[in-house]
């Protein structure tokens, strides 16, 4: 019987290659099939729910997709489901909120990578491209907002979609809406969206989700605060399945988080010869920083008889 991690590996790896499907078609046909969005979204909510753990898991140790659009979209998408899973929404609710984060940028498929990088506060952009990407970005939630009513979306993906850079303090674009001015969905994807990014930036030559949480965290000012507490509640400050070292100088791997304490998950240390402790981290053995690529490289694997 296949385990769940496999489950959840052949999960996620279909959600990208749908949604590079879906992208394709949209790009050289200017078509979305909404029915067919639905269903592999309907799938998503479906396994987050009954296995929200092991799909973090997937996403923290997956290797780099080839699209970057593509993985940005289905990361973001995920987490906007867990963040609405905790935060007790109806099944269909939490379908529109997959699929709003998942077509949030398709104005900017045509962009490169290099060209768009999502900063803090909805005005710091970009590191390089010209002026009229630049004005693209800053107009794609109108540009994807009208694409879909085109396409008889329903009209509350439509909002989040345009509304999805928004923030509470107002330095969001296009309208610059503030608080209770900027609907739920839209306050999820903003969340979802940042963390997504700033999980992927190098730190101490690592990409975690725990840069993510605290990138988020440091910038709360610019988040709905019960958006940020349900983030940090269903995934923890140490995501599932990132590489961590311990204040004892053990090296471990976060297996499972505790709800009620999102700063002290369980961890699986791993001795010289692989041997293996599940541990309850506390104040008195802490985690003290997630593990660099190569400290993660250098962890001992089981030997082959």
């Amino acid at each position: 019987m296949e385990n769940k991690e496999k489950r959840a590996e052949r999960f996620y790896e279909s959600f990208l290659t749908h949604t590079e499907t879906f992208f394709r078609g949209f790009i050289s046909k200017k078509e979305l099939d909404f029915v067919s969005i639905q269903k592999i979204v309907k799938m998503a909510c479906e396994f987050v729910q009954l296995d929200r753990n092991h799909i973090v898991y997937v996403m923290q140790t997956a290797k780099p997709y080839k699209n970057p659009h593509v993985s940005h979209a289905v990361r973001s998408s995920l987490i906007a489901i867990i963040i609405g899973a905790y935060l007790k929404m109806p099944r269909h609710q939490l379908i529109e909120l997959g699929i709003a984060d998942l077509l949030g940028n398709i104005s900017l498929l045509n962009m490169s990578e290099q060209v768009y990088t999502i900063g803090m506060g909805g005005t710091d952009l970009f590191k390089a491209g010209t002026d009229k990407d630049n004005r693209l970005m800053y107009v794609h939630p109108v540009h994807a907002n009208m694409t879909l009513k085109s396409l008889d979306f329903p009209l509350p993906i439509c909002e989040a979609v345009l509304q999805h850079h928004e923030l509470e303090d107002g330095s969001g674009f296009p309208q610059k809406l503030k608080g209770n001015s900027i609907c739920q969905y839209a306050k999820i994807l903003a969340v979802a969206g940042f963390y997504e990014a700033f999980s992927m930036e190098h730190l101490n030559g690592a990409k975690c989700g725990h840069s993510g949480i605290i990138r988020i965290l440091k910038n709360s000012g610019s988040f709905d605060p019960s958006v940020i507490r349900a983030l940090v509640n269903s995934i923890s400050v140490y995501p599932v399945g990132i590489y961590v070292l311990l204040s004892n100088g053990k090296r471990g791997q976060v297996i499972d988080i505790d709800h009620d304490n999102p700063r002290f998950p369980i961890v699986k240390t791993f001795g010289e010869k692989f041997s293996t402790d599940i541990v309850k981290i506390s104040d008195e053995n802490a985690i003290v920083r997630p593990l660099t690529s190569e400290e993660v490289d250098a962890i001992p694997v089981p030997s082959v008889p």
